[in-house]
């Protein structure tokens, strides 16, 4: 289990980073000195990014400028969703391969409903 700092060691650990007046004053917005030390202490882990999965549904707009490739429409919910690509990237990884490859996928996926 970590050591618990003192306000001096905790402050002291702190000076160039933020003032301590505002230590000093936030500390009086709490019920006890460890109840301050667990709120900073979230506040500066550093948390894993989120994945987010989410669907253009519907396509309604392409636009290609300036080495941006843009495709809008409306997400899973119906909302306006926008995702933006490297032009160049994309050439790259989206060929003719892979457009028959989706080509093909998409069929089957039609011809079993």
């Amino acid at each position: 289990m970590k050591k618990r700092l003192t306000r001096e060691e905790y402050h002291r650990g702190l000076i160039g980073k933020v003032p301590k007046k505002w230590h000093i004053e936030m500390l009086e917005e709490f019920d006890s000195e460890e109840e301050y030390l667990d709120y900073t202490e979230e506040l500066n882990t550093v948390k894993e990014p989120e994945e987010i999965h989410k669907r253009l549904h519907e396509i309604n707009t392409f636009q290609c400028c300036e080495n941006e490739l843009y495709l809008r429409g409306k997400d899973e919910h119906g909302e306006d969703f926008m995702i933006c690509f490297d032009a160049f990237n994309f050439l790259e990884w989206i060929d003719k391969e892979q457009i028959e490859y989706i080509k093909e996928q998409t069929i089957k996926y039609i011809q079993k409903k």
